[in-house]
């Protein structure tokens, strides 16, 4: 199964999200036009006097020279804040704390630091961000109170100590908000291939399925009718009414062996599909009708079924007792010398049906019918498969002294 994606461009999201991309794509570019910004601002903020007579007033002062040069180099810094964000803030902390002890007028070199700070907190963990967030805004609050030319309870000191903590905030938060819209894509992405896992799974088990069921009835019914064709074939001239017996006996299986192939293959409809086939799974209620065919192709079989009182099995246990009977006699028929005899028992075992299928090898050598060819080994191989399915176990072997050895267990729960 191919998950369905839709592609969606920058072209009808708007604008912001089109910035958006262009600063995902383009990390050192934003950085420069961001340092840029900042450089304005503090450029132009440093020509605002706090203190003028009606309130801050602009063009009544002019940085100095040496305020110009801390605020290109805090700039400056901004542009690597995403490829180093700790050692950017320790540059522009240095700066700023310089230009807090002696630029007089006091320039806005402190909001580089604001930035870097702001970043270290969007990119790292919550106690680290407690931890430099703490440090930053006490070593430039003190230095500025202690070490400044302003007086300790100047508005600056106080608004230093406002934007470094609302900075370290802000970048918690957006790392927060973050993580939380990361974790929701990965939910998403992840319950996305879960169920496409549990797709291609449930198709894989159907798939086996069908095959294992395709196998079994092709494998028993051609190898009967192999069998009965050969019988026909051998006496048709000297002993007509046994041939036209086996040719009944062909007929038979060939029927049997269309009916169940339309039962099966009508499963890979479609639910509106018309005349879905509403025959019955075989089970061990039929058990004497499979042991019949057996029978008429010139192999004795015993049967012995012991279930007890106890409800019948469910209907998967009883579908796979008798698919692997089919399929133990099968390769009785094919495999087995002249003249085997087969066993069969269904017994009920506390909370489990154990089906054996025996075989005595039957004798080394004389004429037999031509057997039918053994294939892969695809039967064993579903036997066991079957019963893995429901929890059980299926072991085919070779008994001592001769002949072959197949048992199943399969639980009932």
């Amino acid at each position: 199964m191919r998950p369905y994606r839709v592609r969606v461009t920058t072209t009808h999201l708007g604008p912001l999200t089109a910035a958006r991309q262009w600063t995902r794509t383009h990390r050192l570019a934003a950085d420069a036009v961001l340092a840029s910004g900042a450089l304005v601002c503090m450029v132009v903020g440093s020509f605002v006097d706090p203190h003028g007579v009606h309130g801050p007033a602009f063009g009544t002062r002019a940085p100095e020279p040496f305020s110009l040069v801390l605020m290109v180099l805090g700039a400056a810094a901004l542009v690597f804040r995403r490829r180093a964000p700790r050692t950017v803030l320790a540059v522009t902390g240095g700066l700023a704390l310089l230009e807090l002890v002696v630029g007089e007028p006091r320039a806005p070199v402190a909001m580089c630091a604001v930035i870097a700070l702001y970043t270290v907190a969007a990119s790292t963990d919550r106690p680290t961000t407690w931890k430099i967030g703490l440090l930053t805004m006490a070593g430039m609050t003190g230095v500025s109170m202690l070490a400044g030319p302003l007086p300790w309870y100047a508005q600056e000191n106080l608004g230093i100590f406002a934007w470094t903590g609302m900075a370290a905030a802000a970048g918690d938060a957006v790392r927060s908000r973050r993580a939380f819209v990361d974790a929701i894509r990965e939910r998403a992405e992840r319950a996305e291939r879960t169920r496409e896992e549990e797709a291609r799974r449930r198709v894989a088990e159907e798939r086996l399925r069908i095959a294992r069921d395709l196998h079994d009835v092709v494998a028993h019914h051609i190898a009967l009718v192999n069998v009965q064709a050969g019988v026909a074939a051998h006496v048709m001239d000297k002993r007509p009414d046994q041939a036209k017996e086996a040719l009944a006996h062909v007929r038979d299986a060939s029927r049997s062996a269309l009916n169940e192939l339309r039962a099966t293959v009508g499963l890979l409809r479609q639910s509106g599909d018309p005349k879905a086939p509403t025959e019955p799974a075989p089970g061990l209620a039929v058990l004497d009708d499979l042991v019949d065919t057996f029978r008429y192709a010139g192999l004795p079989v015993e049967v012995v079924v012991q279930l007890g009182d106890e409800p019948a099995p469910r209907a998967a246990v009883d579908l796979a007792a008798y698919r692997v009977i089919q399929e133990a006699l099968t390769n009785v028929r094919k495999h087995a010398g002249p003249g085997a005899r087969a066993e069969v028992s269904v017994v009920r075992v506390g909370a489990s049906v154990e089906v054996t299928v025996l075989d005595d090898g039957g004798a080394p050598a004389g004429p037999a019918p031509e057997p039918a060819d053994p294939g892969g080994g695809h039967g064993q191989l579903g036997m066991r498969e079957r019963a893995t399915a429901l929890g059980g176990s299926c072991f085919a072997g070779p008994r001592y002294g001769g002949g072959y050895r197949v048992h199943a267990v399969l639980p009932l729960t």
